[in-house]
């Protein structure tokens, strides 16, 4: 993964840094694998805006991925390399001994003609999906589940990663991508290594035009916007518009959203850093 600037032949180029696509090994994806992806522009079923700001967009199909990685002890075969207008990282096309096909998001340095496999009394290889319990401390990992069977929830995007600390119990000690440690079961799985496309988060668009490709529409400053319609709204001139918050008025910077009641804050160790 490498990434190219570009020489300022044009405004919009002279600020753009984009990848080279030097992984990417086809641009056509596997038939069998794809789902249509329909668009709603921010309309509901009557036709009228309910969110502002969607719109437009290149026309995409979804690439169905299989996170849960249930085929255990069969072999498969990387054949491709793929880029994903749904996500941030690539996706690798597997091809398992029995004949079937499958995608996965693409660890870090996966290449074609790889064997991966998923299940019990595996070697912790890159790329392949090991329950939390044989995986040995210290190592890298990134699709993880939160629950035993559900499919990868947790370190899927570009450059992800987490990593397992130790055990306690029935509980893995995983430390998050948010700097986080909180306890996982450790009959779920997770694949070993790091999500592929790490230098996606230096990437610059360098127009606004890219961003209508990608359905965006532009988004107006809430300050600039009247009272009705923003808590941060009005004023006389250009006004500071107060303390940043929402539309409905929740700050946005150091006000704690996460509720206090949540199941799920027994099995948190530390809290991500502010």
């Amino acid at each position: 993964m490498a990434l190219k600037k570009f020489n300022p032949t044009t405004p919009s180029q002279r600020f753009k840094v984009a990848s080279t696509f030097d992984e990417i090994t086809t641009s056509t994806p596997e038939k069998s694998l794809l789902a249509p992806k329909k668009r709603s522009g921010g309309r509901d079923n009557q036709g009228k805006m309910t969110m502002r700001y969607i719109g437009g967009g290149h026309k995409k199909k979804y690439r169905i991925i299989d996170f849960k990685r249930e085929r255990d002890g069969i072999p498969a075969t990387v054949k491709t390399v793929e880029y994903d207008p749904n996500r941030t990282a690539r996706i690798a096309l597997l091809a398992y001994a029995d004949g079937v096909k499958t995608y996965i998001v693409a660890p870090n340095g996966i290449k074609v003609g790889q064997k991966v496999m998923s299940g019990k009394g595996i070697a912790p290889e890159v790329g392949n999906a090991m329950f939390l319990s044989e995986i040995p401390f210290g190592t890298i990992i990134h699709n993880i589940e939160l629950r035993p069977g559900q499919g990868a929830k947790m370190a899927r995007s570009a450059g992800s990663y987490a990593q397992l600390m130790t055990r306690e119990g029935k509980y893995a000690i995983v430390k998050m991508p948010s700097g986080e440690t909180r306890m996982i079961l450790q009959t779920c799985k997770a694949t070993i290594g790091m999500v592929s496309n790490p230098d996606h988060s230096l990437e610059r668009s360098g127009k606004a035009g890219r961003s209508r490709w990608l359905g965006r529409r532009p988004r107006t400053n809430p300050v600039n916007m009247n009272p009705v319609d923003h808590p941060m709204g009005g004023g006389e001139g250009r006004a500071t518009g107060g303390h940043p918050r929402s539309r409905n008025g929740i700050p946005a910077k150091g006000f704690r959203t996460r509720s206090k009641t949540k199941d799920s804050s027994k099995h948190i160790i530390e809290r991500r850093k502010k």
